[in-house]
């Protein structure tokens, strides 16, 4: 059976990686999230894609140079689906809270050596603070992440994010110690799928919105996909039986 992740919560209906978004994901029994980190000046890990604030707030800066306290009086409804109500950037500790979702892949975007080794040690730290270790994978493309999960936070499930080819992702995937494979749609062959679940990997494929590629994915025998439309890949993967 393919499971759904919601991408950035349901980025196509509702304004991503918000609250909001993830709740829209919830609602169409989606209990599986894709989601961004990065860390505030402060030290907090904040839910948001961009290094920078201006598609999503419309604000000048980075999010690095921004205290957490004010990030989250930033509204990011911006270049996303029209909402009426304001949809604050929230921290990753308010999503723990409010959000029941089984399994977690948060992405930590491409970081500096110290910066990957604090990103990784404040996720695990809240992961343990809210008893989700075992429902969470860090995922990345970054190798800097990727060595500071496997040096500094063993115990962590990981993934690397792969979105070109011009390595092997499934031997780079190995060298990391990754339990996921998050491949681009476009690098999915049968071939590739098959040999990663060989190896152990869980196969997750992004960004995956039309269904006829849902269903052909299904039919390669991907583990998951990872959509904008949560709600329209449940009634795709369920009328496919």
């Amino acid at each position: 059976m393919t499971l759904i992740y919601g991408h950035r919560g349901a980025k196509g209906e509702a304004p991503e990686n918000t609250l909001t978004s993830f709740q829209q994901c919830l609602a169409h029994g989606v209990r599986r999230c894709e989601l961004d980190l990065h860390l505030s000046k402060d030290g907090e890990l904040m839910v948001i894609h961009d290094p920078t604030l201006k598609r999503t707030t419309g604000r000048r800066g980075k999010v690095v140079e921004q205290e957490a306290e004010d990030l989250v009086r930033l509204d990011a409804r911006h270049g996303g689906p029209g909402w009426k109500q304001p949809c604050p950037i929230p921290r990753l500790a308010e999503l723990f809270e409010r959000c029941d979702f089984e399994h977690w892949q948060l992405e930590v975007k491409s970081a500096s050596r110290v910066r990957a080794a604090r990103s990784v040690q404040a996720i695990k730290a809240l992961a343990e603070q809210h008893g989700l270790l075992d429902r969470i994978t860090v995922t990345s493309g970054s190798r800097e992440v990727l060595r500071a999960l496997k040096r500094l936070t063993p115990e962590l499930s990981c993934g690397l994010v792969a979105e070109y080819a011009w390595l092997d992702p499934i031997k780079v995937a190995q060298q990391y110690g990754c339990d996921y494979l998050v491949l681009k749609w476009t690098l999915c062959t049968p071939e590739r799928i098959a040999k990663a679940q060989q190896q152990g990997l869980h196969v997750s494929v992004w960004t995956v919105n039309e269904p006829a590629l849902m269903r052909r994915l299904a039919d390669f025998g991907v583990d998951s996909l990872i959509t904008d439309f949560p709600g329209l890949a449940v009634s795709t993967l369920r009328s496919r039986g």
